[in-house]
């Protein structure tokens, strides 16, 4: 499956003498709009990852901690670009290791 990652290029079968003309089939330059934000490590600070954690999941307690302690873990799919940054500074702000998806 293509993505916007990737340039995809394809030959066309009926072009004969040999001639080669090459098509691209994705934007490389598309920026992403939506983010899946994943805690990649609670860090030294656990208690305080778990509470901003539960702030952003909802979750109780027991559910984030079980999220922080099997990092990594995805927190939230489909965030815009502006709330996904936020959160991510928010959890590194208290310990964690975040990547955007």
């Amino acid at each position: 499956t293509p993505t916007q990652e990737h340039l995809y290029l394809r030959t066309p079968e009926n072009i004969s003498s040999g001639a080669h003309i090459f098509f691209v089939a994705a934007d490389a330059g598309a920026a992403k709009d939506s983010f899946d934000i994943e805690l990649t490590a609670g860090g030294d600070k656990k208690v305080a990852v778990i509470k901003v954690v539960r702030e952003i999941t909802g979750e109780g307690l027991k559910e984030a901690k079980a999220l922080v302690d099997n990092a990594p873990s995805v927190l939230k799919e489909g965030v815009a670009a502006a709330e996904a940054e936020e959160l991510k500074a928010k959890l590194e702000e208290a310990g964690a290791s975040v990547t955007l998806k």
